[in-house]
């Protein structure tokens, strides 16, 4: 491969891709953004929501792992499912985490600014022209810090991800200490069933919604060509990453159940974490948890891009989008155009969207949307693992329960949760998040016609032992 089309490689160590994975998930932010919509249609049962899509998800990321064992791609699932499943599919994988992450890059600005700003004085979070602003400055910032290398990145998130999880993590010890005192209601395992779901479609509806909290964590995937011993690394990467905001997610929604009010939850308007420090520490606690929002929603920002540019870059170098997105920087090593382009995009979509509707009705319109395209592609994945290594499946319980089953069970699951929110949603997350799918029919449609290689690999049998097969090769 010519240096112009390759990635800088062994930058990144399987600590460096497990932070990155936490940052992915955005614990602080996903929590302070989004567990208004969940308890807007699961009230209580919120943990549960969290702990029955946190299990499968969980079953996700071995999927990814063990894809990753054989085949070291920065597109991920747009070029597993492409080889295990099919090339349309594998595409439409690809094209799904595009328009998710443009689309939480969008949802992700506006907190942003608009906390950003809340640190300062309360009153300026509600100017939206500043909020704009504010929210752009914080893009540009990231994205040249992706443009800068995949080392600069993860330093950047061993500060941001680090002070943001030790934030999380005193005051979720302070919150139940203080829980018996301050509590607004007692808890009951029944948080953690299904008795507080309006019937199968409003349990879809609130996994949609948790598949959002967990949606990130796949970067490691995305940097595996940047990575050390990257067969395993970085599919070790998002394993941790996901067990690790698995527990920071449940604790978190237990203490939110057990301090705060649904009516409470409900007024958040994206900033329910500066309500819940309030309620732990009066005074200071709401500034010090929105400084670990700001820090999450940066770094989720970074991630996003990495995993976007890095999906477009191997789709470029494949031919499935125009090639010039498949070339490097000659210095950094970084995706030149597809960050320019995402970049540019975003920042524009952001801006018009911070002036077309109030901040509470775009998260939560964009949180289920996205949550359709992560359930969509995942699934994929999921199914790709267990068609792919089906030859291994029997060979020991092992393979049996973390190649075959769990992830199998995880995919069923989230195609499930896919076609049940469907019947939920409305009309205008249906239009959003399925819309904007179809849209990359057009786009893989010209690919196939200019005659890419994608479209004529054949479908394999894969060996993660025996087997590695290089960025955009042939396994023989």
């Amino acid at each position: 491969m010519s240096e112009e089309r390759a990635l800088r490689a062994n930058v990144l160590g399987a600590a460096d891709t497990a932070m990155m994975a936490v940052a992915g998930s955005a614990p602080a932010y996903s929590i302070g953004a989004s567990t208004a919509a969940l308890v807007a249609v699961a009230g209580l049962g919120s943990p549960a929501a969290l702990l029955w899509c946190g299990i499968p998800m969980l079953g996700i990321a071995w999927a990814f792992s063990h894809l990753g064992r054989t085949e070291v791609n920065a597109g991920a699932s747009y070029a597993w499912v492409g080889r295990a499943l099919h090339p349309v599919l594998g595409y439409l994988s690809g094209w799904a985490l595009i328009v998710s992450a443009t689309l939480f890059m969008v949802a992700g600005a506006i907190p942003a600014g608009s906390l950003t700003l809340s640190l300062f004085d309360p009153e300026l979070a509600s100017n939206t022209a500043l909020v704009t602003v504010v929210g752009a400055v914080w893009f540009a910032a990231m994205a040249l810090v992706v443009y800068l290398g995949a080392h600069v990145t993860a330093r950047a998130q061993w500060i941001m991800s680090g002070i943001e999880v030790a934030i999380l993590a005193v005051f979720l010890v302070v919150g139940f200490l203080r829980a018996p005192s301050i509590a607004v209601t007692h808890f009951d395992w029944s948080w953690l069933g299904f008795s507080h779901f309006d019937g199968m479609g409003g349990f879809a509806g609130a996994a949609l919604v948790a598949a959002f909290y967990y949606w990130g964590w796949d970067v490691s995937a995305n940097l595996n060509e940047e990575t050390r011993s990257a067969r395993r690394a970085a599919g070790l990467g998002g394993i941790v990453g996901v067990v690790i905001v698995f527990g920071l997610f449940l604790c978190f929604t237990v203490l939110v159940n057990l301090l705060l009010s649904a009516d409470t939850v409900g007024g958040a308007s994206g900033n329910l974490l500066d309500l819940l420090g309030q309620a732990i520490w009066p005074g200071p606690g709401g500034k010090i948890l929105s400084i670990a929002v700001v820090l999450s929603t940066i770094a989720t920002l970074e991630t996003t891009l990495i995993q976007v540019t890095r999906t477009m870059f191997a789709m470029g170098r494949d031919g499935t989008l125009p090639r010039a997105f498949g070339v490097t920087h000659r210095r950094w090593r970084t995706p030149t155009l597809a960050t320019i382009v995402v970049a540019v995009v975003s920042v524009l979509l952001f801006v018009a969207a911070n002036f077309l509707g109030s901040v509470g009705e775009i998260l939560a319109d964009a949180i289920s949307a996205i949550g359709l395209q992560i359930a969509f592609y995942y699934g994929l994945a999921g199914v790709a693992v267990v068609v792919s290594h089906r030859a291994e499946l029997f060979k020991s319980v092992r393979n049996f329960l973390l190649i075959g089953l769990w992830p199998g069970l995880g995919a069923v699951f989230l195609l499930w949760m896919f076609v049940e929110a469907i019947g939920a949603n409305s009309a205008v997350v249906n239009g959003i998040g399925l819309g904007l799918l179809a849209v990359g029919i057009v786009p893989m449609a010209l690919a196939w016609r200019n005659g890419s290689a994608y479209f004529t690999r054949a479908v394999v049998l894969a060996d993660t032992v025996d087997a590695a097969v290089p960025a955009g090769g042939e396994l023989r």
